[in-house]
């Protein structure tokens, strides 16, 4: 399964989107978010990506994790988001 990486910066209309066609390809999604800003983001898109798959009857469940990464050789913890349906 792709993972999606959202940064501080992602605009969440547009990870939203993303995420809704992940649902429709492979039927849940991954995101992946390190730090304040890119999980406040993280989350406004499992919000807005809800009200897109609303109309087609699919209500999304959001499954937060931690999960430790490598990033240049340095150890990070990462907030792990699967959006699936309920």
């Amino acid at each position: 399964m792709e993972v999606l990486k959202i940064a501080s910066k992602s605009q969440p209309k547009s990870v939203a989107g993303a995420i809704a066609a992940v649902l429709r390809e492979e039927g849940k999604a991954e995101l992946q978010a390190i730090g304040a800003g890119a999980v406040n983001q993280a989350v406004k898109a499992v919000a807005i990506a809800r009200g897109f798959v609303a109309p087609s009857g699919v209500d999304l469940v959001a499954i937060p994790a931690f999960a430790e990464i490598e990033i240049d050789g340095e150890e990070r913890t990462a907030i792990k988001v699967f959006v699936e349906p309920r």
